[in-house]
């Protein structure tokens, strides 16, 4: 006689592990994804905006949201996936990338602007390029 509730603890299993995606959602992340690299070159290539600046703040802003797309389209990471523990690794791995990056740059602008200046006699027998 078999029993009843001998699947369950293996369709409790599956619950656990990450949502893979469809065939429909991987298109939809691909299609987005190639959405988000052609704007930006498309700006880029034909100078459309004659701002660099906001060439640049446009070009980053899509990066970020390609960022989040590659994030759930094809990382699978949400809430609902291990307990929201992988997201809550995600973010602390992204804030530490984040403060190592922008500390490293710190460090190097201001070594660059506190750098001592040469003297006339050693900028004279420096090469010239």
């Amino acid at each position: 006689m078999s029993d009843p509730h001998a699947s369950a603890p293996a369709a409790h299993a599956d619950d656990t592990h990450a949502q893979h995606g469809s065939v429909r959602g991987y298109l939809t992340g691909f299609g987005l994804a190639v959405i988000l690299t052609v704007i930006p070159f498309w700006l880029v290539m034909d100078h459309v905006l004659t701002s660099v600046g906001w060439t640049m703040f446009i070009v980053l802003a899509l990066a970020a949201v390609q960022i989040v797309v590659h994030i759930v389209y094809f990382l699978h990471l949400d809430t609902r996936s291990e307990g929201g523990w992988n997201m809550m690794s995600f973010i602390f791995s992204a804030v530490l990338v984040i403060i190592v990056l922008g500390a490293s740059i710190w460090v190097m602008w201001t070594e660059d602007a506190l750098m001592m200046p040469m003297s006339q006699p050693a900028q004279h027998t420096m090469p010239q390029e």
